[in-house]
């Protein structure tokens, strides 16, 4: 998959250079961006397409290496979303060119329009990248229909997810845990986990009952995955997760966490840490404090290991080959167990 992606940018910035060198800076700075990832999505891809009988590994190299896109478009415009200006560890597209319009002098302002603005317009490029991939895919038209169709539905139900949680960080009161369960799973699980192992299961050729099997897999193996990145988000070491663990807390991000300890006497004190953009350590480490006192640390990481078991418990299926089963298994223990 590296050798296409690598093909890709190759071909965009040879077209890129035509129209001007900003342009070509743009493309190398969305290219940087995707160093460096683990490669979730096209590897549960490849593993499900693998094991469900697939050989034609360039033709799911180049679907693994659309969800690489769409995956890159929907974290640079995230970071937009979120104000924030680093990723794994390093400055992101809008912190790349914010550093470079301070370099030249502008006002503080100014080089965050212009960060932002970069990142915009390099999330818009991946993401038709992502479509743009699909069709060089060497499949008969039908496959190809259902895996644009399994693309788009995951692209429509992350944009409906990122839209509550946007609409959650402006309201007043904790969201209920099962809305915010819901906004995980359109936000991350269709697209992470749901939509890659159905597109490999739809590219091997694989029976409906596999791809339905697989898609319900994935949708609690992502929420499993949320709750622990959420959680990470708080208490997480930066060194390990590449994010800061202030981030999420100055953002007064709605999570399980924070939908649990508004349930308790904590809360008073609590709601007037969090959401603050001004947030000491100090101030969270009391908040971490608060956090496990309530039992929300604890809660959530129950709740994460009862999805990981609903995982599970799909994968007794005739459809899912044992040696598919195993790996699968893994997948959602390491999705759990992070950070331990």
């Amino acid at each position: 998959m590296e050798g296409v992606l690598r093909e890709f940018f190759s071909q965009a910035k040879l077209r890129a250079a035509k129209l001007s060198p900003s342009y070509l800076s743009l493309w190398d700075t969305l290219e940087k961006s995707t160093v460096g990832g683990k490669r979730v999505r096209p590897g549960i891809l490849m593993t499900a397409y693998h094991h469900l009988g697939g050989t034609n590994t360039e033709a799911a190299a180049r679907v693994g290496a659309a969800f690489e896109l769409l995956h890159t478009a929907l974290i640079i415009h995230d970071d937009v979303i979120d104000l924030d200006f680093m990723r794994r560890g390093h400055e992101n597209v809008s912190g790349t060119y914010r550093a470079l319009a301070q370099t030249a002098g502008q006002t503080p302002e100014s080089a965050r329009h212009r960060g932002m603005s970069a990142g915009i317009i390099a999330g818009d490029l991946a993401l038709i990248g992502a479509f743009r991939m699909l069709d060089t895919v060497d499949t008969d038209q039908q496959t190809r229909l259902r895996l644009a169709a399994i693309l788009d539905d995951a692209v429509f139900a992350s944009a409906a997810g990122e839209l509550i949680d946007v609409d959650f960080s402006f309201s007043l009161g904790a969201p209920q845990i099962p809305e915010i369960l819901d906004m995980e799973r359109l936000k991350t699980a269709v697209y992470s986990f749901e939509a890659p192992l159905q597109a490999g299961a739809v590219l091997a050729g694989a029976d409906d009952d596999a791809v339905a099997t697989l898609g319900d897999f994935g949708r609690d193996t992502g929420i499993a995955y949320q709750l622990v990145d959420d959680l990470l988000g708080v208490f997480g070491k930066e060194s390990a997760t590449g994010k800061s663990n202030l981030s999420d807390l100055r953002e007064g991000k709605r999570t399980v966490l924070i939908a649990h300890a508004a349930q308790g006497e904590s809360w008073e004190e609590l709601s007037h840490l969090i959401g603050c953009p001004d947030l000491t350590a100090e101030e969270a480490d009391r908040a971490r404090e608060l956090l496990i006192s309530s039992g929300a640390r604890d809660y959530a990481r129950t709740l994460a290991e009862e999805y990981a078991d609903r995982a599970r418990s799909h994968l007794d299926c005739p459809s899912i080959p044992g040696p598919l089963r195993q790996v699968l298994e893994r997948i959602v223990a390491g999705a759990v167990n992070r950070g331990r």
